[in-house]
C-alpha cells in the first residue's frame, strides 16, 4: 500500500553531506596562492589571486542559489530569506505544486452503504423542508475496542437530528463487521461503512498514526464519487457535538474554523480572531505547525477542495491536520471563523478511557436458550465488549436476594 510522500518541512542535509561541503571548501582554499613566489612579479601575483578568487565567488553564488531554490517556503521564512507563501496566492500555488504529493491509494473495501434517509423528522421539521441544504459528509474513523459500539451509538443519536448528512464510517480492521452493518442500517441515517486498516509498518510506532488510514480512505471515496457539492467534516466517535455546529459548518465557502474544547494543557485549541478575521492560533503545542488546530476544529467545502488533485493526509502523528490543510493550499485570509467569531465551544474533545475486554467465566452448557445469557453474551462478543470463558478467572457472580447462587440453581 503506497502512502503519501510529503516534502520535508526542513531541508534534509546529513552530517556526511556537511562534512563533504566543508572538505571541498577547505581544499579549494589551499589551492589559491597565499604568498607570491620569489621569481614571480608583483603584477602577476594580483592577477593570479583574482583568477583564483573569481571561480570561487561564482561557485559560491551558484551554490547559494541552488540551496535557496530547494528550501521549502517555511524554511525560507525561518531563515529570514523571504519566499513565504502564506500571504501570496501565487506563492501558495507554486509551493503546493512543488510538493511531491502522490494520489491516494488506500486499501478500501465498502462493507455496506445506504443513500436512503428513512428519518421522518429532524429538529421538529419534515425531512422535505431541508432538501436545498448542502450535504455534510461526516467522516468518522473508528477501531475495534470495547467502547466502539457504545460510542458509535451515542454519536448516531446526535447525527439523527442533523438533516442532509451522509455518515462515512471507516473501520480500522481487515474484515467487515456484520454487527456494525446492522447497527448503522438501523439508525436510518444515509451512511457508507468501509474498512481501511492501518498499514502494518505503522502499528508498532509510538504514538501510532491512528485514524489516518481511515480518513485517507474517506478522502479517496469522495474523490472516486467526484463529489464537489457539500461539506467535509472529520468527526471522531468519542467527541461531543453541539447541534449548532452543523448549522455553522454548512455555511462553509472554503475552510471554516472554530475552537475545540478539552484540548491539551489549555483546555482549548482554536483561532485568534480580530475584527472578524483569523489572525493567529491559540494552542499549547505549536511544534512548527502552520495550522495548529484539532481535527474537529475545521470544515472544508468540497468545491474548494476539488481544485487540489493531491489532497492528502500524512502518517505523521500530530501533523495530520497541518499537512492536510497545506495540501489544499489554505491561506490565513481564506479562513471563515465560526461559533460567534470563535467565542463559543461547539465541539468537545471528550475521550473515553479504554479498558480491557471483559471476561465472563461461565460454562458453555449454560449459554443455551434456557435464559437470556447466551444471546446477551453473544451480542456483547460481537460488539467487542465482553467474551466468555470456561477456565479463566473467577466464576461469574449470579445472585438472588443479595446472595450469590450456584449457576446450576438458576440456569439449569
Amino acid at each position: 500500500m503506497s502512502s503519501a510522500q510529503y516534502q520535508a518541512l526542513e531541508p534534509q542535509t546529513s552530517d556526511e553531506d556537511n562534512e563533504d561541503i566543508e572538505r571541498r571548501a577547505h581544499q579549494n582554499h589551499h589551492r589559491c596562492p597565499t604568498a607570491p613566489h620569489p621569481m614571480v612579479r608583483k603584477g602577476s601575483v594580483g592577477m593570479g589571486r583574482r583568477r583564483c578568487v573569481l571561480p570561487l565567488v561564482v561557485a559560491a553564488l551558484f551554490f547559494i542559489a541552488c540551496c535557496y531554490l530547494t528550501l521549502s517556503g517555511d524554511t525560507r521564512i525561518a531563515l529570514g530569506l523571504g519566499g513565504g507563501s502564506e500571504d501570496s496566492e501565487e506563492g501558495s500555488h507554486h509551493e503546493l505544486d512543488s510538493m511531491n504529493f502522490r494520489p491516494l491509494n488506500e486499501s478500501l473495501h465498502i462493507c455496506s452503504e445506504s443513500y436512503e434517509d428513512r428519518r421522518q423528522f429532524m429538529q421538529d421539521k419534515p425531512r422535505s423542508d431541508y432538501g436545498q441544504l448542502p450535504v455534510i459528509y461526516f467522516v468518522t474513523p473508528t477501531y475495534p475496542r470495547r467502547e466502539q459500539i457504545p460510542e458509535l451509538t451515542r454519536l448516531a443519536h446526535t447525527l439523527l437530528h442533523v438533516p442532509r448528512l451522509h455518515w462515512l464510517v471507516a473501520d480500522d480492521q481487515e474484515k467487515c463487521n456484520d454487527f456494525m452493518d446492522t447497527l448503522l442500517n438501523r439508525f436510518g441515517i444515509p451512511f457508507t461503512h468501509m474498512v481501511s486498516p492501518m498499514p502494518s509498518k505503522f502499528r508498532n510506532e509510538k504514538p501510532a498514526p491512528r485514524g489516518v488510514a481511515n480518513r485517507r480512505a474517506a478522502l479517496q471515496w469522495l474523490r472516486q464519487h467526484n463529489l464537489t457539492n457539500g461539506i467535509l467534516y472529520f468527526g471522531d466517535d468519542d467527541n461531543t457535538y453541539d447541534l449548532r455546529l452543523f448549522t455553522e459548518i454548512r455555511k462553509t465557502q472554503r475552510v471554516s474554523m472554530f475552537p475545540v474544547g478539552l484540548i491539551a494543557d489549555y483546555g482549548v485549541s482554536g483561532p485568534v480572531v480580530r475584527k472578524g478575521k483569523v489572525v493567529a492560533f491559540l494552542d499549547s503545542w505549536v511544534a512548527g505547525r502552520r495550522w495548529p488546530v484539532d481535527m474537529a476544529g475545521f470544515a472544508v467545502n468540497l468545491e474548494y477542495m476539488a481544485q487540489y488533485p493531491y489532497v492528502n493526509m500524512p502518517y505523521k502523528p500530530g501533523y495530520e491536520e497541518d499537512l492536510f490543510l497545506r495540501s489544499i493550499g489554505l491561506k490565513i485570509n481564506q479562513i471563515e471563523p465560526r461559533g460567534n467569531n470563535c467565542t463559543e465551544i461547539l465541539v468537545w474533545h471528550t475521550q473515553t478511557k479504554s479498558k480491557k475486554l471483559g471476561m465472563v467465566r461461565l460454562e458453555s452448557k449454560y449459554l443455551d436458550d434456557r435464559s437470556n445469557l447466551g444471546a446477551l453474551l453473544s451480542n456483547l462478543k460481537l460488539m467487542g465488549v465482553a467474551s466468555t470463558t470456561e477456565n479463566e478467572g473467577r466464576n461469574a457472580l449470579i445472585s438472588k436476594n443479595g446472595k450469590e447462587k450456584p449457576h446450576s440453581d438458576i440456569l439449569s
